[in-house]
């Protein structure tokens, strides 16, 4: 039986050979260089702008400074192998890979569930939305969520280079993802339970509870009298919640597929629209359906020119 010792690095099988690799290369390129620059946009809007300044908009912020993070660990590596055709992937650069996209994609999990949280409160406690989320409690909060999923990342990607590899190092995805090690990895290893274990605390938790937040916010809007005070309500929630649908219903997807030969080349697309294209999403949907950060776009224009 082979183990990862017998392997020298892994091979990353980016793209079938029948694929553009050309076209490919443009497109992941723009995709990347614009999520950079609307998230980018993002940050310096909500920074800049002290209208802004409201734990909305510092999760937001954070969000969009996490967006970043992730693809920058992803898709500058695949377009390195597109246009090299050198798909050698060495262990060290692997698993660096793997920790930090896990850190910055456990760090969203916690925004969004924090995000979730804050309308919550701003709903259905608004009297107390100041005491509860206060400057000081959003600072603590913020270096949980940056503490917890740094330690996550390192408990999984430590458990993730201990595994013994029983089939090949060649990796059928376009960067060191954890399903794509678990394929080649020995059955009955230890990596398994602790996937297992993450998927419930980081994956299924976070949405459940981001689902009952919801819940109890929605009783709260259709038990409102006034029609405006709906609309108004619901317009704050409506971009968080379509960003809270396009991010978990895409994870599902990527995570939930079983492993199939035919199904190989609908997990990849389905892993790029979750790790490329969301991130790209992301500000346009808060920018173009609220007002406040459209405004403060405006008012940063204005001074500029």
């Amino acid at each position: 039986m082979e183990n990862m010792t017998s392997f020298k690095e892994f091979h990353i099988l980016a793209l079938s050979n029948k694929w553009d690799k050309n076209g490919y290369s443009v497109f992941f390129f723009l995709i990347y260089f614009i999520g950079i620059v609307l998230n980018l946009v993002l940050v310096i809007v909500i920074y800049t702008d002290v209208h802004l300044h409201m734990p909305m908009y510092l999760f937001l912020c954070h969000l969009s400074f996490v967006d970043i993070c992730y693809t920058t660990t992803t898709i500058p590596k695949l377009l390195d192998i597109l246009l090299s055709g050198n798909n050698t992937v060495s262990f060290a650069q692997c698993f660096s890979q793997m920790f930090f996209y896990f850190w910055g994609a456990c760090v969203e999990v916690n925004l969004l569930l924090a995000m979730a949280y804050d309308r919550y409160v701003a709903i259905c406690k608004p009297l107390r939305y100041m005491e509860i989320l206060s400057k000081r409690h959003c600072v603590l909060l913020m270096v949980a969520i940056w503490v917890i999923a740094f330690l996550n990342a390192l408990i999984v990607t430590i458990s993730a280079s201990y595994t013994p590899l029983c089939h090949s190092a060649t990796i059928k995805q376009f960067y060191c993802d954890f399903k794509a090690v678990i394929k080649l990895s020995c059955p009955g290893n230890l990596f398994l339970f602790v996937i297992f274990t993450e998927m419930i605390l980081f994956g299924f938790c976070p949405f459940a509870c981001s689902l009952a937040s919801y819940v109890k916010v929605f009783n709260v809007i259709l038990a409102m009298t006034s029609r405006d005070g709906r609309r108004k309500a619901f317009s704050t929630c409506s971009s968080h919640i379509m960003v809270l649908s396009i991010f978990y219903g895409t994870s599902v997807l990527v995570y939930m597929i079983p492993p199939s030969v035919n199904l190989e080349v609908l997990e990849r697309l389905c892993t790029i629209f979750y790790t490329v294209v969301t991130p790209m999403l992301n500000p346009l949907l808060y920018s173009l359906r609220n007002k406040d950060v459209k405004r403060a776009l405006i008012r940063i224009i204005n001074k500029c020119w």
